[in-house]
């Protein structure tokens, strides 16, 4: 499975900046964060096209406010939304400077509105955010287009995860990523939960990933081992910029550290490997073997203590010497020579 042209069978994860909120109401901030993301080593920047009409109602009900514990209690849905959304108007000098500077870019589109307008940019891929999974007609129209489908998994059943699966599969779109992700903002360490990704790929037949709300970089190189192939995290080029997001976001110089950290843990896992390579041999002289510990004399038994297991590893394999015990050297032998068969009567 490829997004864009990053192979997610390549051993490499596929390391996702999250712009989100993260542009300050101005364009030249969310260029300059582009800029920033790939200089920090990610493979690709993702957008959120949205306006706040198209998540939410311009209502003052109760129902429309945030409760709950987050980071924005007591605001309205729409004048969050309104605050966080990037401007459309803003797509094509973003998607046209990412390609430029040799980024991938892509967006979550919240209705089918945002999906028309993304496919003007051909996206290498769509990413349903976690709140939409239950949004069956965006997941069934954006898979309908026959590009990679990024699904947040957050605040979903293993019911409705399924329910999502089947929607993309239905539409003829096997090129599935769900994204083990905690909804809160910043998310707890003790929720992440990472023993899910593996069970992800394994239950759905899928790629699996991490989307991070936690504060740090622990929980995405970890999750890594855990074997997730995608890593999203919320990316801003400077805290000073503010905005809803700021909280949890990492800068440039703790994104770059998560990067070179995860980039590591790849080489730590490596491969299932039992082969004897150069480096093995050349360390086996420093590996036990038997040796004569005593100056012993032509017709002398062995025995645990004229003949001992130590290092190096120039003599017989250890294994031998049950083998040999009880039985009489052929000649005198000094101390310190490797025990040999040609040693032994």
């Amino acid at each position: 499975m490829k997004i864009g042209t990053f192979d997610l069978t390549s051993g490499r994860t596929f390391i996702i900046a999250e712009l989100s909120a993260n542009h300050g109401g101005r364009i030249d901030i969310a260029l300059e964060t582009i800029e920033a993301a790939r200089e920090a080593g990610a493979d690709a920047v993702k957008l959120q096209t949205y306006t706040a009409d198209t998540l939410t109602l311009d209502c003052e009900r109760g129902d429309f406010l945030i409760e709950g514990g987050t980071l924005w209690d007591g605001r309205r849905l729409y004048d969050l939304y309104e605050e966080a959304s990037l401007p459309w108007e803003w797509h094509d000098a973003l998607f046209t400077h990412a390609r430029k500077i040799g980024i991938d870019i892509f967006s979550s589109p919240f209705d089918r509105s945002a999906v028309d307008f993304l496919e003007k940019f051909a996206p290498s891929a769509y990413k349903i955010a976690s709140f939409e999974i239950t949004d069956h007609a965006l997941i069934r129209y954006a898979a309908s287009k026959g590009r990679p489908m990024i699904i947040s998994t957050g605040i979903a059943t293993i019911g409705e995860i399924q329910e999502a699966v089947e929607i993309c599969r239905s539409e003829g779109n096997d090129d599935i990523v769900l994204l083990k992700c905690t909804s809160a903002y910043p998310a707890p360490l003790e929720e992440a939960n990472l023993r899910t990704i593996p069970n992800l790929a394994e239950t759905f037949g899928v790629v699996a990933g991490f989307s991070d709300h936690t504060l740090g970089i622990t929980a995405p190189v970890t999750a890594v081992a855990m074997g997730a192939k995608v890593i999203e995290k919320h990316f801003i080029l400077d805290r000073s910029v503010g905005g809803p997001d700021a909280g949890f976001s990492l800068d440039k110089v703790e994104f770059a550290a998560m990067v070179e950290a995860v980039r590591e843990t790849e080489k730590l896992l490596g491969r299932i490997d039992y082969t004897m390579t150069e480096r093995k041999k050349r360390s086996r002289q420093f590996a036990r073997s038997l040796y004569v510990a005593e100056d012993v004399e032509a017709g002398e038994r062995i025995t645990e203590k004229n003949v001992r297991s130590v290092r190096p590893g120039y003599g017989m394999h250890p294994r031998h010497l049950p083998e040999i015990l009880g039985k009489r050297f052929r000649k005198d032998v000094k101390k310190g020579i490797p025990m040999g068969w040609d040693l032994i009567e």
